[in-house]
């Protein structure tokens, strides 16, 4: 779903990537809120507002997802569908950078030089556009500090986005009422159907994170950590061939390296797995075949 979503931000047009961006934040609160409803989930909400820590990072969460989904939607009504799947490409490079600098997480040889590919990389697209990508770069690091964050806070996906899309809804309706106290409010002005997209923007934000939660259960970590390159390639591949974006050589010379990053790090996460499974079948191994601790014998 996330790698068919640049054919839906279109659609939206000609309301400007600011009202997009207000109508998603408020309409997914009224999805997930109903989402709620039905399964009967609130305890966590009483929980969350006695821990004003907890909450704080809520806020933190919620201002570094406006900011991705804001230029994410920008880029791609645009003309910048390639440049935005370089952001998701490029963001496990940047998790690990982050883990490196803010946690003091050590790195495996391969891990560092899949990170010194990736910012050959990024030497190579700012060459190649002329500039740095700074779409890719903010869509990459806005990213992976909200995964950050998310981890701290411990929610669960829909408990997560209830909590961050509530800290959204009334800067967002407070916008769309200033749009309409401007005469720039499209919302409702190009038709019944065109409004239903706007409101459908609650689900294209709710439904693929659902989805997400479901298949994290039910599909091996590696499995999943794999599929989720799809989304950035299905968007690559939408860039190239539906929107026609121009791939000169050196930009795929930035995204080959990318991709080689990338790969290295697969690699080295199937290695790192395999051995720690044979670890811990070993250990299974040994601890079945020593004897059992004998009982002390009772004197009568």
């Amino acid at each position: 779903m996330w790698g068919l979503v640049p054919l839906f931000w279109p659609l939206l047009k000609p309301a400007s990537a600011g009202e997009i961006l207000a109508h998603r934040m408020a309409w997914s609160l009224v999805v997930v809120a109903v989402a709620l409803l039905f399964i009967r989930r609130w305890a966590w909400a009483g929980e969350l507002l006695r821990q004003p820590r907890k909450l704080g990072l809520v806020t933190i969460a919620a201002t570094v997802i406006t900011l991705n989904w804001g230029i994410y939607i920008w880029a791609v009504n645009s003309g910048h569908v390639v440049e935005a799947s370089l952001g998701y490409f490029i963001n496990p490079l940047v998790t690990i950078a982050i883990g490196v600098l803010l946690l003091g997480e050590r790195l495996r040889p391969v891990q560092w030089t899949a990170v010194g590919v990736g910012l050959a990389a990024v030497l190579v697209l700012a060459i190649g556009y002329g500039r740095p990508p700074w779409i890719s770069l903010v869509l990459a690091f806005t990213f992976a500090t909200y995964g950050l964050v998310k981890k701290k806070v411990n929610l669960g996906g829909l408990e997560s986005l209830a909590a961050e899309t509530a800290v959204q809804f009334l800067p967002a309706v407070a916008f769309l009422v200033w749009l309409g106290t401007r005469g720039d409010l499209v919302f409702g002005t190009e038709g019944a159907g065109h409004a239903a997209l706007l409101a459908a923007t609650g689900v294209v934000t709710a439904a693929p994170l659902v989805c997400f939660g479901a298949a994290a259960i039910r599909v091996p970590l590696s499995t999943l950590g794999l599929l989720q390159y799809l989304a950035p390639m299905f968007q690559f591949l939408l860039g190239i061939l539906y929107f026609h974006e121009e791939m000169p050589a050196e930009r795929w010379a930035g995204f080959a390296l990318v991709w080689l990053a990338l790969a290295l790090l697969t690699f080295d996460a199937f290695r790192y797995a395999r051995r720690n499974a044979v670890r811990a079948a070993a250990a299974r191994a040994t601890a079945t075949t020593l004897p059992a601790p004998q009982q002390p014998s009772r004197t009568p």
